[in-house]
């Protein structure tokens, strides 16, 4: 086990087991550094000193903004976890989200960044929905190939699985095929050895699977280029459920729609912020 400090119970060392990053998404060290990050952006110092003190420290309070988007749990279930009340939670998430995304921001691989990692590299591409409330008069958010409402992310990685590129939320009625020409997916690919996606991106230009033709059958050929294809697909399929493991992706986003955005960023940035930082 690995001793965490806990900057507002000076003196105290608390043991954390691995379960720790499981429940923030973040290692020890990120989480401090993630603390520190935050504590020099926020333009007050957390706790006044004067006042009432707020109920948790700044440490504590970072936990539950990145527990909330790791998990996307109940609100109240996370002030019960950490010994404090559902509106203390929102306040905390409503504040702290916004300065997650603002602080981890660089971590974010913009398209010019991915342009030049994926120089002669095949890239396989694919999109995702992630799944939202049904908020009365945006019908453009439902997808009816998922039968549901959310957003479509496009994600582009390696060969090696090492994610390049997670674009902006489109409207979730957007088709893969769309996202792709409207999103800097398609400069990226055009700039890399080649791009490979599944039969939603047929007519894009990327290698994608043979359909069975009409009242036909594959040939034995087909077959087995389809299959090469599939395994080739397979490194974007990890990188997606990696990326959904942040449940904000997985399961219905419940807070305002207006918060959406900041939500998606700060969760895609902590996303890419566990990957990279401490690992250069």
């Amino acid at each position: 086990m690995i001793p965490v400090r806990y900057p507002e119970k000076a003196g105290l060392i608390k043991e954390e087991p691995l379960r720790y990053h499981r429940t923030t998404g973040l290692m020890p060290t990120q989480m401090q550094e993630l603390v520190c990050r935050v504590h020099k952006k926020l333009s007050e110092p957390w706790n006044k000193g004067v006042g009432r003190p707020k109920s948790c420290g700044l440490y504590t309070a970072i936990e539950i903004a990145c527990m909330y988007l790791r998990q996307n749990i109940p609100q109240e279930f996370l002030g019960d976890l950490r010994g404090t009340s559902q509106p203390t939670v929102s306040r905390i998430v409503t504040k702290l989200v916004p300065v997650v995304k603002a602080v981890l921001e660089e971590f974010v691989p913009n398209a010019k960044d991915a342009i030049e990692i994926v120089k002669g590299r095949g890239c396989p591409v694919d999109g995702t929905i992630t799944p939202c409330w049904s908020y009365a008069g945006h019908d453009e958010l439902w997808s009816r190939k998922k039968s549901t409402t959310g957003f479509n992310a496009q994600l582009v990685s390696l060969l090696d699985g090492n994610p390049v590129y997670i674009s902006e939320p489109l409207d979730g009625r957007v088709h893969d095929a769309t996202a792709y020409e409207e999103t800097a997916v398609k400069k990226i690919v055009e700039s890399s050895g080649g791009g490979i996606a599944d039969k939603g991106y047929q007519g894009t230009g990327l290698a994608t699977p043979r359909k069975k033709p009409k009242g036909g059958e594959l040939s034995k050929k087909d077959k087995e280029c389809n299959a090469e294809i599939s395994a080739l697909r397979a490194p974007i399929e990890q990188v997606i459920s990696h990326f959904k493991s942040w449940r904000i992706f997985h399961t219905d986003y419940r807070r305002p729609y207006s918060t959406y955005w900041d939500a998606y960023d700060a969760a895609r940035a902590l996303f890419f912020f566990s990957l990279t930082w401490g690992f250069e």
